[in-house]
């Protein structure tokens, strides 16, 4: 078997339909599906049954204990020489694993990612979160959409790992928040070789709400932290922007109570990030909707890096201690 496509889901099931039908539609066919049930309350198993005459698919389900030992519970059971790491929220181009493979067959590689990019029936709302999520004009330039990078650090929604390192490298760890990009960090520790694939993209759906964006992303803050907690030398500058726009967006508010000019930077940061929007998307609509999700994920992350900041770096919490109301659902 070439490849294990490992798909975490919690409470997912429609989302988990779009993946599995965009997996039928692969040109290269040699793979299995293993999908893992997190503590569901509403299962997906019927969902996987539908595509057991059109797919190898294996389902298993077990008790919630957060998506990287939920990616382990899987792998263990996996056959592939490689392991593909998806999210439920994704859907594949028909040319996906062939893409992988192609990579693959050109110069073999230990670990790899791939980008993402927003499908045509995707909401504006989604769009304009996923244009949020790849702007130059937020954090997202710096995560994945460049062909030249000195090291790559491969994210969950669309992650593979030849098995053997997967394996030497023990899986995931506990970690609740930053659990890949942990991963990411001990395929380089561990001397491994790890590529962009840039044509080995995926649509990511990602959250399609602006509340559960911004619990996404205020995680992810979290996340930047507690990676500085175990490696300090993983925290760079570019990761303590976010932090920086929400402290400065704050002041400029207060500011603004004397001084109504106060409010001309983001005034303009707002029509800069809808006017860019706007040309990409093609729609004043999304362009609109993308200052607010742009807002979203710097003030987002921003806030959630704070938070953690204080509680670990000041206080001198542990993860778990400090953020226990956040394990595992």
């Amino acid at each position: 078997m070439r490849y294990s496509v490992i798909i975490p889901v919690y409470n997912r099931p429609d989302e988990v339909d779009e993946l599995l039908q965009s997996l039928t539609q692969q040109t290269f066919k040699e793979f299995e599906v293993i999908v893992v049930e997190d503590g569901s309350s509403i299962p997906c198993k019927a969902v996987t049954d539908t595509y057991r005459p059109l797919l190898d698919i294996h389902y298993y389900a077990k008790p919630n204990s957060g998506p990287g030992q939920t990616r382990n519970y899987g792998a263990e059971r996996s056959r592939g020489e490689y392991l593909i790491i998806l999210d439920s929220d994704c859907i594949l181009p028909e040319g996906y694993l062939a893409a992988l493979e192609e990579e693959l067959q050109r110069r073999p590689a230990d670990a790899f990612g791939g980008p993402d990019r927003a499908h045509a029936s995707f909401t504006d709302l989604q769009k304009a979160i996923n244009y949020s999520m790849t702007s130059f004009f937020t954090t997202g330039g710096i995560r994945g959409g460049k062909k030249k990078m000195d090291k790559f650090y491969p994210r969950s929604f669309n992650m593979g790992v030849r098995r053997e390192v997967y394996q030497a490298l023990g899986g995931f760890s506990r970690m609740r928040f930053g659990e890949d990009i942990d991963f990411s960090i001990r395929i380089f520790k561990g001397g491994y070789d790890c590529r962009l694939f840039p044509s080995a993209w995926v649509y990511h759906k990602r959250r399609t709400d602006f509340r559960k964006f911004f619990k996404q992303v205020h995680n992810s803050g979290i996340a930047r932290i507690n990676l500085y907690k175990k490696y300090p030398e993983s925290l760079k500058l570019v990761h303590l922007l976010p932090a920086a726009f929400t402290l400065g967006v704050a002041f400029l508010l207060l500011a603004a109570l004397c001084c109504p000019y106060s409010l001309l930077p983001i005034l303009f940061y707002a029509l800069l990030v809808c006017a860019d929007s706007t040309v990409q998307n093609r729609s004043l609509r999304i362009g609109i909707y993308s200052i607010v999700a742009s807002f979203i994920q710097l003030i987002g992350y921003g806030t959630g890096f704070l938070r953690a900041w204080w509680n670990r770096c000041i206080r001198g919490k542990e993860e778990f201690e400090a953020f226990k109301k956040n394990f595992y659902k």
